[in-house]
């Protein structure tokens, strides 16, 4: 059977959560959500764009144009313009343009707030409302509630804190619409730990990331490689960890022991030396074969740790 797809995109996202959302980015807790509109238009269509219709009691029914990137780019400004004039033709309501930043840099240092152009004495202006998410108080996520942040949590200012991260994690997982953006906070987590460090805290599932409409963002930032590279990097080196265990709990249980300077020694081992170990492990009717095969690797340990494991390992049985 195929695996079930997964939606990680901003789109599903919002739609999770569209009035959080929406009076997260508006500052108005009277603001509604009535729902998430198409916004694929003819001449426009992005798939990290997101149109939500909303009601308020200061402004009535009116529309919000999520415009959300990874960094801001110079062509942003003429197209948030060309996207709000074709929403707000197509629905007929007032627009509320709003451009949210993932990341600081790339090609703007100082970013724009709104489109401006002058052309034969003809003007054409488009004001819009801009949020750089490395600017937003992570703790402000948990304090309001705003579920729809928690996967961009890393990126947020104080998200690197490792305590605030495990928050953020313990609460998608909690929830059974939110638990599979799990792997959009693992990839933003990348941005302030190491590759290794996010595998052994988080699940990370790249297919999911390269079938979402993010994967072209992060090929276009040049990020593919050496996200794969160390994402590669760190699953060999939660299987080696899983190849140490396993060696460990056999010589454990074949020869009762494993002192400090054996698992020391054996922590010293490649996966090769670990896998030739544990052959020899599940077989040896002594420790001192063990020990054999492990001084025959090129490592700068003595032998004389494993034979004092083998003698402390004779004591325990005496």
């Amino acid at each position: 059977m195929a695996a079930k797809a997964v939606d990680i995109g901003s789109k599903r996202l919002i739609s999770l959560a569209p009035t959080r959302w929406a009076r997260w980015l508006t500052g108005d807790p009277t603001v509604e959500a009535l729902d998430v509109l198409s916004g694929e238009f003819q001449w426009v269509s992005r798939a990290n764009d997101v149109l939500i219709k909303a009601q308020s009691q200061q402004h009535g029914t009116f529309l919000i144009a999520n415009e959300i990137q990874f960094r801001m780019d110079t062509a942003m400004p003429r197209r948030i313009r060309a996207y709000a004039a074709l929403a707000e033709e197509r629905y007929g309501l007032a627009i509320c343009p709003v451009v949210v930043n993932i990341l600081p840099g790339g090609q703007i240092t100082n970013v724009p707030q709104n489109y401006h152009s002058e052309f034969m004495g003809l003007v054409a202006h488009q004001d819009y409302k801009v949020v750089n998410l490395w600017e937003v108080d992570a703790a402000l996520v948990f304090e309001h509630n705003w579920t729809t942040l928690l996967p961009f949590v890393p990126v947020l200012r104080g998200g690197d804190d490792p305590a605030l991260l495990s928050k953020a994690l313990v609460l998608l997982r909690a929830d059974e619409q939110l638990f599979e953006m799990e792997t959009l906070l693992a990839f933003f987590a990348t941005f302030v730990l190491t590759p290794e460090e996010v595998r052994r805290i988080m699940r990370w599932d790249m297919a999911v990331l390269r079938e979402s409409p993010w994967y072209s963002e992060i090929a276009k930032e040049g990020l593919e490689e050496g996200l794969q590279q160390g994402l590669q990097q760190g699953l060999q080196q939660g299987r080696r960890e899983e190849r140490i265990e396993l060696l460990m709990r056999v010589i454990e249980r074949r020869f009762s022991i494993i002192s400090p300077e054996l698992a020391l020694r054996i922590r010293g081992l490649n996966a090769d030396q670990l896998y030739q170990l544990l052959d020899v492990a599940l077989v040896a009717a002594s420790l001192d074969a063990v020990a054999m095969t492990l001084n025959g690797f090129p490592t700068e340990a003595h032998s004389k740790d494993l034979y004092r494991s083998r003698h402390e390992a004779t004591g325990s049985r005496g």
